[in-house]
């Protein structure tokens, strides 16, 4: 089993008349067999967090500073050749969309067959009874490896993707938004496989999400980020219960609960800034009912805090922030 380690990654995009700071300064610690949630609005950096774990950024894109460490050994400094050797058997990924990732002119069998001799000596039979087990395992009919993509539904085929990528029995898994675009009858069932497999195999996972519910059904802690930086992270239970920062409450306050039927939904005003250079103040200052002068001028670093770790100046104002969050009057203070 495998460690995940992260520290103080930044991630920046070449653009016309200079960059784009997509990830900040982000730091993180996954013990082996841990589960966590990356949460937060799109563009808020979490694919590109998940596709640096990986070392597929796209060419556009340059890690300015920072390490990622898996069971020790730092991924960015490994030459191609190593990391690409590394990537399906110790580090895997199941992307967004299954439909794109798969390719609709080969059988699902070829694909394993292609994934198999890139990092095993040929061996069709062994192959066979790999892919077999473990569509098995994400409780598909093995004789659907004979099919093309097409003739899968969604749900089935991102079952396929989870399949593929645990070819090799990889320690740690990245799933990238995998349940989105799919009704809520087959997330259920795309999330139990991947709790099940998570949970019997003991891997690493790291599950980027918009959404709150889907990260509180499958993950032990919760990364909540923001303008390419991580603002709060902590136990899923206790981010859900008692979020520390003012855009961690305002996430969870814009998805339903159940157990909440009557309490009104929140959008939050504005969008979030393109930083064209690195953060000098609080990134989320311009949208937050509650900033004041000193989160207009210093960036607030992560610091440990009731159990978790959180980016705000007045955190400890938590309880108050939250009991001002059930007024309608509160995004009044935006930008006064």
């Amino acid at each position: 089993m495998s460690r995940l380690d992260v520290r103080d990654l930044s991630i920046r995009y070449r653009a016309q008349g200079g960059h784009v700071h997509a990830v900040n300064g982000v730091s993180f610690s996954l013990d082996a067999g841990g589960s966590l949630g990356l949460v937060g609005e799109s563009g808020c950096g979490k694919s590109t967090l998940a596709t640096a774990l990986l070392g597929l950024l796209p060419e556009t894109a340059e890690v300015s500073s920072g390490s990622i460490a898996l069971g020790g050994d730092d991924l960015l400094s490994l030459p191609a050749e190593d990391l690409r050797r590394r990537r399906w058997t110790e580090i895997a990924y199941v992307p967004q969309g299954a439909a794109v990732a798969l390719s609709p002119v080969a059988s699902l069998h070829r694909q394993f067959m292609q994934a198999w001799d890139a990092h095993r000596p040929r061996d069709p039979a062994a192959a066979r009874r790999r892919a077999e087990e473990l569509f098995r395992a994400v409780e598909l009919a093995p004789t659907l490896l004979d099919a093309f993509p097409h003739q899968l539904s969604g749900g089935m085929r991102q079952r396929a993707i989870i399949a593929m990528s645990l070819l090799f029995e990889p320690a740690c898994l990245i799933a990238d938004e995998p349940t989105t675009g799919l009704d809520v009858i087959v997330q259920r069932q795309v999330l139990d496989v991947l709790k099940r497999l998570q949970r019997e195999r003991r891997m690493t996972l790291v599950f980027v999400s918009h959404d709150i519910a889907v990260v509180a059904e499958l993950c032990r802690s919760m990364a909540v980020m923001y303008a390419g930086e991580i603002v709060e992270i902590a136990e899923t239970r206790r981010v859900l219960k008692a979020p520390l920062h003012p855009y961690s409450m305002a996430l969870r306050r814009s998805f339903p609960d159940i157990r909440e039927p009557a309490q009104p939904l929140i959008s939050i005003p504005g969008r979030m800034p393109i930083l064209h250079a690195e953060p000098t103040a609080c990134v989320f200052a311009a949208r937050c009912p509650f900033a004041r002068e000193r989160c207009r001028r210093e960036r607030p670093r992560l610091r440990p805090l009731d159990g978790g770790e959180v980016a705000c100046h007045y955190a400890e104002e938590a309880g108050a922030m939250a009991e001002a969050f059930r007024r309608d009057d509160v995004w009044d203070r935006v930008g006064a």
